[in-house]
């Protein structure tokens, strides 16, 4: 009896295990027979899923998302008040920082290689950022965009800070002040 494969669950295998690689080695330094070998599938293998390197990382994009979304909402629970949201959005960005600077690193090098034109104009990338702050905002039950858009700066922007200043800035203490101004712009504070 032949082997019954779930295409779909076996696709995005690939793709979590293609994000360590992208990870460790950059996007720009791999390539996709490389990919295969670290996969341990053949290259025709990989081919049949994804027609090159860039849907991979395009998929692997929309992937994360998802599961990040996923992860969140079970780990938060059912909170009522914004400022308490907050604090979970900040709880849930120390405790997977190595994984959200890994992806950092990864999106930086994948903007370098395709050039600011390309990744502005990519609809996925547009759809998954649209995604994203739409999420935002229905978890922060929030109308204004803006609010949305100054958490997710703010909380990549203290990433990529504690990337070279370490512990030397606190999650605790920004996370206080960011619920602090969001609050005071809420008209809560």
């Amino acid at each position: 009896m032949p082997k019954i494969v779930d295409h779909e669950k076996y696709r995005k295998e690939l793709l979590w295990k293609s994000f360590d690689l992208f990870a460790s080695k950059g996007y720009a330094s791999v390539t996709m027979r490389e990919i295969a070998k670290e996969l341990g599938v053949s290259t025709g293998t990989l081919y049949h899923y994804f027609p090159n390197k860039e849907a991979i990382f395009l998929q692997l994009v929309e992937e994360q998302y998802q599961q990040e979304i996923i992860n969140f909402l079970a780990e938060a629970g059912d909170i009522k008040y914004v400022p308490e949201r907050i604090r979970a959005l900040v709880n849930f960005t120390e405790k997977n920082e190595e994984y959200f600077i890994n992806q950092i690193l990864l999106w930086s090098d994948f903007y370098q290689q395709q050039g600011k034109s390309e990744v502005l104009n990519n609809e996925i990338l547009k759809q998954v950022a649209q995604k994203m702050r739409e999420e935002l905002l229905e978890y922060l039950e929030i109308q204004d965009k803006t609010i949305a858009d100054f958490v997710v700066n703010f909380l990549n922007g203290l990433i990529c800070v504690r990337m070279f200043e370490g512990e030397m800035v606190s999650y605790e203490e920004q996370g206080e002040l960011l619920v602090k101004m969001v609050s005071v712009y809420l008209g809560n504070g």
